[in-house]
């Protein structure tokens, strides 16, 4: 909840500047006294839908994510990768022990070579035995020579054949030994499969290792996979191509992404499918082994009544849950949801109006908004400074209310830390600028924006306004 509380903070400071510009002269012409009614901010509460999301546990993957192991078993001579090294497919990672495997490949060299001596001398005999058959035939039909020598000859071609046959054989199976002994060789030096980064070393200098070793685990950072494991009440819900939202906690923020890969299959163990989720990783906010929480959105809820998430506001007495609500804006008096939000010139408060707290029933939560059943659309509703209307008596409390259009207040919801504390810090300087006539130093600045001690409640309301959620 971090960034939820430096965002409430930063949000309050910036209604503060917008309040204290455009009601300092009326403040002042009220007194000191502490009378006076509340400042709040509202937004009018609209109709409509929201996605229907399912929260699930995922664990991240690199693409490509390998764990290798070394084919042979010899000792280490070399360690060429260390972790977080990127390498190209096919450098050395590590390098074993090797003459043991030179020596094999010398001795298949030598039994090829040998293999293809007697292939040669076997077809030498072969050639010369069927010279010397076709001058015996041809003597044999001037009837020169006997036909059980002819017969004879004939035996010993086919013998010399068989012998040369098995000779060609022998050079083949001396080839395959010695390519099998080069690949041994070869698998001495254990080389990068893919492209990317290697971690999780476990190897050193003089380590003997074998097929059941695991050298490293690598991987391409640059697009992980975010390993969802869906239960079977939303087996069948979640598809490709749905939207997913990863939190990232350690960085405090949500990737977007849509999910790429379901599991038409369910464990057996868990009852469980595995969905996967590709996404960009390029400024490496997500690491392989990390734990992070997905939001997919699977379809949309029923009609109902959308407020702002921040207008939820939780009795920290009762435990119920509801928004305060202003009734008679729109009837009573006269308000319009403004149409765009100019920090120097901000809507204006209405007069004192009454506020009541309404109990809701949340429908669907979404990242912003919430549907909600208990108000109708077209009611104002608080956004912030609830806790000054909670005077825990039920009772209404009347406030004065500044409207703020949607798009304003969606997009401080929006904003991240910085950003939001950068504009607090800008629109701190121009006041003072405007106060004193000269620019502030920085130090000037952050004293300007804590409130006096002798100012009224609805000067410094909204700063005090945090809403209370879960």
């Amino acid at each position: 909840m971090p960034r939820l509380a430096s965002v409430s903070l930063a949000l309050l400071l910036l209604f503060t500047g917008c309040s204290s510009s455009s009601d300092e002269g009326s403040q002042r012409s009220r007194g000191q006294g502490s009378s006076s009614p509340p400042s709040v901010e509202a937004v009018q509460a609209r109709d409509g839908t929201l996605p229907l999301e399912e929260r699930m546990s995922g664990t991240v993957q690199a693409r490509n994510q390998v764990a290798i192991y070394p084919e042979v078993s010899q000792p280490v001579v070399a360690v060429e990768a260390q972790s977080g090294d990127y390498v190209e497919e096919g450098e050395p990672l590590v390098r074993l022990r090797r003459e043991t495997y030179q020596q094999q490949v010398r001795q298949a060299e030598a039994s090829l070579r040998n293999a293809r001596a007697e292939a040669k001398g076997a077809k030498a005999n072969l050639q010369e035995l069927r010279a010397q058959l076709k001058r015996t035939e041809r003597l044999a039909e001037q009837e020169y020579e006997s036909q059980q020598q002819l017969e004879s000859l004939r035996a010993q071609v086919a013998q010399a054949e068989a012998a040369y046959e098995q000779a060609q054989a022998q050079i083949e199976q001396a080839q395959a030994t010695l390519e099998e002994r080069e690949t041994a060789l070869r698998q001495t030096v254990v080389r990068a499969p893919i492209s990317g980064y290697v971690g999780q070393r476990n190897v050193e200098v003089g380590q003997r290792v074998g097929p059941d070793t695991r050298l490293y685990v690598m991987g391409d950072l640059d697009v992980v996979k975010v390993n969802v494991q869906v239960t079977d009440r939303m087996f069948g819900r979640i598809r490709p191509g749905q939207t997913a939202r990863i939190h990232v906690p350690q960085q405090d923020t949500i990737l977007n992404a849509s999910v790429t890969r379901m599991s038409p299959f369910l464990s057996e163990e868990s009852y469980s499918a595995e969905a996967e989720i590709e996404v960009s990783n390029e400024g490496r906010l997500l690491n392989p082994g990390m734990f992070v929480e997905v939001d997919v959105a699977y379809g949309e809820s029923e009609r109902a009544t959308i407020v702002p998430l921040s207008a939820l506001y939780e009795d920290p007495a009762s435990d119920r849950r509801g928004v305060f609500v202003a009734p008679t804006l729109g009837t009573e008096i006269p308000v319009e949801e403004p149409e765009s939000f100019d920090e120097d010139n901000p809507p204006p408060l209405t007069p004192p109006t009454p506020t009541t707290f309404r109990e809701v029933e949340v429908l669907a939560e979404g990242e912003q908004t919430a549907g909600v059943r208990g108000i109708e659309p077209g009611d104002w509703v608080v956004t912030v400074g609830q806790n000054l209307l909670d005077n825990n008596t039920g009772e209404r409390v009347d406030a004065r209310v500044r409207p703020l259009p949607w798009s304003r207040l969606l997009a401080l919801q929006r904003l991240q830390d910085t950003d939001l504390l950068d504009r607090v810090l800008e629109r701190q300087q121009r006041l003072a600028k405007q106060r004193f006539g000269t620019d502030s130093t920085p130090d000037d600045t952050a004293q300007s924006s804590v409130p006096r001690q002798d100012a009224r409640p609805d000067t410094i309301a909204p700063t005090m306004a945090t809403t209370q959620r879960p």
